[in-house]
């Protein structure tokens, strides 16, 4: 049952976040000679425009609150106490209503997206691995999929890690037990004792979820020292509507962390990754350094945009946890209605049932139809795989556009075979 999460109307809306707003700083009618911020420059951006009554995302950013830190801890800086506490409802409703936490025992912020959560998640776990036992920068390692997100050689890079890639099935992009193992045994054979591990929860090009058991098992068979953390930057605000018994949720308790992304599927202002991570393992990363902010800073972004945390709020609240599973159903709908015509035409692709993304194979595409369809492709240079993300906007009657192309592709090369192989008289 929803705990937290509950459809609001668009007056309980705005009640809610202009009385949250009157609870931050008045820079007007206070003191406040020592916080280095103040509103947007009212000399561009005008506070008493008539529209801004009506529209309390737009507001918010005209009032600027700073969301430094990780409210979910207990202190923050107490000038913008009140917009603070959306943002923690909404680590609460992501944390508990959609991946199954248990209330208050999860900590979280909204960060710049879900490259920087990924990169928190790794950051913390270093830590972890660092001040628990005492383990060597060289015996810690990253292992992921090779679909994973390149934010993963990010962190790599960033914090001096070796990565493993494991090996995924060409047609199915599955993991396989075997390929687990042999990258666990090479890493152990190269000195690697500590483990970061990332499994995809519907990966950026084809949606595909990785098979948690499959890396679980493999890593207690060979006594791994292990912390998991769970990208679903894409698929966060998908997959736990139409996969009710994933077992990628806080009730399994090999995950530890977790990274969404409203800025993809939730439709919210880029700049909204939100990360989530069990009690007690944030602190690995305790900035003590940042002493004049209240309550320290334990995040990788440091000041950050209220105005975000507050719009990802709004859209959850405003569609209601009954509401977002009718959205996910839509685009599933689509999804498979695409499918359909492609198996039609006999076209090769891949799509993870569960999952709003297909993925055609690039040898039944010409250049023309990538580009005037905008797909993107797994790689620019030699792309062997073009996606199509049925988003809010794709309708069936632009899928039925796509698919007219596809059909008159395939009649021209029909007609040129045809021609080719006709004998003269």
């Amino acid at each position: 049952m929803t705990k937290i999460w509950t459809i609001k109307s668009q007056e309980e809306i705005k009640k809610r976040v202009f009385d949250a707003l009157e609870k931050n700083i008045n820079y007007d009618r206070e003191g406040a000679l020592g916080v280095p911020a103040s509103y947007l420059d009212d000399k561009v951006f005008n506070q008493d425009a008539s529209f801004l009554k009506e529209a309390p995302f737009m507001y918010a950013l005209v009032k600027n609150p700073n969301h430094i830190g990780c409210h979910t801890l207990g202190k923050s800086e107490p000038f913008f106490a009140g917009t603070h506490a959306i943002e923690k409802e909404l680590i609460e409703i992501c944390a508990v209503d959609i991946l199954k936490g248990n209330y208050e025992e999860q900590d979280g912020y909204v960060a710049s997206g879900g490259t920087e959560a990924n990169i928190q998640a790794i950051w913390i776990y270093r830590n972890f691995f660092k001040n628990k036992f005492s383990a060597n920068q060289a015996e810690i390692a990253i292992v992921c999929s090779e679909d994973s997100h390149y934010s993963m050689d990010k962190a790599a890079n960033l914090l001096s890690l070796a990565i493993y890639k494991i090996a995924v099935d060409e047609e199915t992009r599955a993991i396989s037990r075997p390929a687990v193992e042999e990258v666990l045994q090479r890493a152990k054979k190269e000195g690697k004792k500590y483990f970061i591990v990332v499994c995809n929860m519907m990966t950026t090009m084809f949606g595909s979820v990785d098979d948690i058991e499959v890396l679980t098992s493999s890593l207690k068979k060979f006594s791994c020292e292990f912390k998991l953390h769970v990208d679903g930057a894409y698929g966060g605000f998908y997959s736990p509507f139409t996969d009710e018994d994933s077992l990628l949720t806080f009730q399994n308790p090999d995950i530890t962390s977790f990274t969404l992304d409203a800025h993809k599927m939730a439709q919210s202002p880029y700049g909204t990754g939100i990360f989530l991570i069990r009690k007690g393992l944030i602190n690995n990363v305790n900035t003590q350094e940042a002493s004049y902010v209240e309550g320290e800073d334990f995040t990788l972004i440091g000041s950050r945009s209220g105005a975000n945390a507050i719009a990802v709020w709004m859209i959850l609240v405003k569609n209601g946890p009954f509401g977002w599973y009718e959205k996910i159903l839509i685009l599933q709908k689509r999804a498979e209605w695409l499918c359909k015509q492609l198996q039609q035409l006999e076209v090769a692709y891949y799509r993870n049932p569960m999952s709003n993304i297909v993925t055609i194979r690039a040898h039944f595409l010409n250049h023309h139809i990538t580009q005037k369809f905008g797909l993107v492709p797994d790689n620019h240079l030699t792309p062997r795989w073009f996606k199509v993300v049925v988003m809010e906007h794709v309708s069936i009657e632009k899928l039925t556009l796509f698919v007219e192309e596809l059909k008159t592709l395939q009649q021209g090369a029909k007609k040129i075979s045809e021609n080719k192989h006709a004998r003269p008289l």
